[in-house]
């Protein structure tokens, strides 16, 4: 028997009384019929005059939910990181046209994109790995021996994994799915990688000569004041933040600390991650107010997420008019996390969302759920 719900709402929300039932009711049908464990979920104008966020979760709940309990946010670090390679870029420490090989050593580049026999790795440039237009596979999915990692975490099986285990799978265990694509072509073949990502991580811990958990004090998180996010297996600025809310496998909680810890994503809450996107979306982040730009400079559509399509660290969804129940499509710009976590915005409402169900079948969620919220709020 399903354990009875409770929504909790923020003391702070703003909304009408009309537009908080709704909500509440949405978030709870929600968690019912798509069976995820609990939801937590913000929303909130750009202009910060209308606010709304809640939790929802089993009454019986042993980690009692809070709209400020942190939660991994996976992917949505891709947004940090990209953040992290334009300041780089700001600052002369990289150039986003520059081949990868100018930054890391040899060894770790070589044979990374043999493709029928050539290798293809000097061609791929920083803006090939933000734009995932390398053809490099994804780490994180089918290999010729063994399961994936995905397949590992909807199992609920933790696994830990260094950056040479990364470098060895893509090698030995998979191929490269196309060339490194012409930037300058009207048209690019993109595939979502993992493996992009952990370079550029390399990268700029290279080009800088300090660590990712540094960057991103540095950077980031201490100028904006987010004073609950923080690097798993790494210091938390403010030591009273609660644990992370657990992650599900259905109702089933699993315990994936050390795949969490290899990910090199970070934990966050729904407050601190709409104050990271608008001051990155009003260039804040960055030197030079332009620079923001460069995030939505394509907008590929991705082959293996055809839903999708891809700028620089971007993710762009469209809300079509089945979606929208027969008004004008709207657009979600953003990013969404494999766990069911997501943080977008709504140009055509000014609208920021971000949440996470922590699931591990969770990928999907996102999308399905926000759509929702759009239409309760544009009534």
């Amino acid at each position: 028997m399903t354990p009875p719900l409770a929504t909790t709402p923020a003391p702070d929300n703003t909304v009408t009384p009309d537009v908080d039932a709704r909500l509440t009711h949405l978030v709870e049908n929600f968690v019912t019929r798509r069976r995820v464990h609990h939801l937590n979920t913000a929303i909130a104008t750009g202009d910060g005059k209308l606010r709304w966020s809640a939790t929802c979760a089993p009454v019986s709940a042993d980690h009692p939910l809070q709209s400020r309990s942190p939660f991994f946010i996976a992917s949505i670090t891709k947004r940090f990181i990209i953040t992290l390679v334009i300041q780089a870029h700001e600052r002369d420490e990289l150039e986003l046209s520059a081949p990868i090989a100018s930054y890391l050593p040899a060894e770790t580049v070589a044979g990374l994109h043999v493709l029928r026999g050539v290798d293809r790795t000097s061609a791929i440039t920083v803006r090939h790995l933000a734009s995932h237009t390398s053809g490099l596979p994804d780490y994180f999915e089918k290999r010729r021996s063994g399961p994936s990692l995905y397949e590992q975490l909807r199992a609920g099986r933790d696994q830990a994994w260094r950056f040479e285990d990364v470098l060895r799978i893509v090698r030995e265990q998979q191929r490269p799915h196309f060339v490194p694509q012409d930037l300058a072509a009207a048209r690019q073949k993109a595939r979502y990688s993992d493996t992009g990502f952990q370079l550029l991580i390399r990268i700029v811990e290279a080009v800088t000569g300090r660590s990712l958990a540094d960057l991103l004090a540095e950077r980031i998180t201490t100028p904006l004041g987010l004073t609950r996010t923080w690097l798993p297996g790494h210091p938390r600025s403010v030591t009273d933040t609660a644990a992370p809310s657990p992650l599900h496998a259905g109702q089933r909680r699993v315990e994936l600390t050390s795949m969490i810890e290899s990910s090199n994503d970070l934990v966050s809450t729904t407050g601190d991650l709409l104050t990271f996107q608008q001051a990155l979306l009003a260039g804040e982040v960055f030197d030079h107010t332009r620079s923001v730009e460069l995030l939505t400079e394509r907008r590929n559509r991705l082959r293996n997420i055809p839903i999708l399509r891809y700028g620089l660290g971007t993710m762009f969804f469209d809300v079509g008019r089945l979606m929208s129940a027969g008004r004008r499509p709207l657009t979600l710009v953003g990013h969404s996390g494999v766990t069911g976590t997501w943080l977008f915005h709504c140009p055509e409402l000014d609208l920021h969302l971000t949440g996470t169900v922590d699931h591990t079948h969770g990928q999907a969620l996102p999308f399905r759920l926000m759509a929702q919220i759009l239409h309760v709020w544009r009534g």
